[in-house]
């Protein structure tokens, strides 16, 4: 059995401005193959999804295989992504859109 790290993504209807508001969710499964890491999550994310108000699960999900037992530093999702563009834009293109509702580190 391993470790892995599965992504899921919801999406939430708040009622502002007539946008959707998305959360992408890493969760921890230990399980004998990402397929039954993914079944887990899966299960685990309809029931997110219920207990939350405007909340939608996409059907979204992701799943990496954890290097190492999990503990301090542990790396528990990783995703890789072609793109032709540069750093500052592909940064500025998926991540920091303004639209986040959560402080991040630009990495000073």
């Amino acid at each position: 059995m391993g470790w892995f790290g599965v992504r899921a993504v919801f999406a939430f209807d708040l009622g502002e401005r007539g946008v959707l508001t998305y959360e992408e969710r890493v969760t921890l499964w230990q399980a004998e193959s990402a397929d039954a890491a993914r079944e887990l999550a899966g299960r685990d994310a309809a029931e997110y999804a219920r207990c939350l108000d405007g909340c939608e699960f996409t059907g979204l999900l992701q799943a990496g295989e954890l290097p190492e037992e999990p503990g301090h530093g542990a790396e528990v999702f990783a995703l890789m992504r072609d793109s032709a563009l540069p750093p500052d834009k592909y940064v500025a293109a998926f991540f920091d859109t303004g639209w986040e509702r959560r402080g991040i580190s630009d990495g000073e």
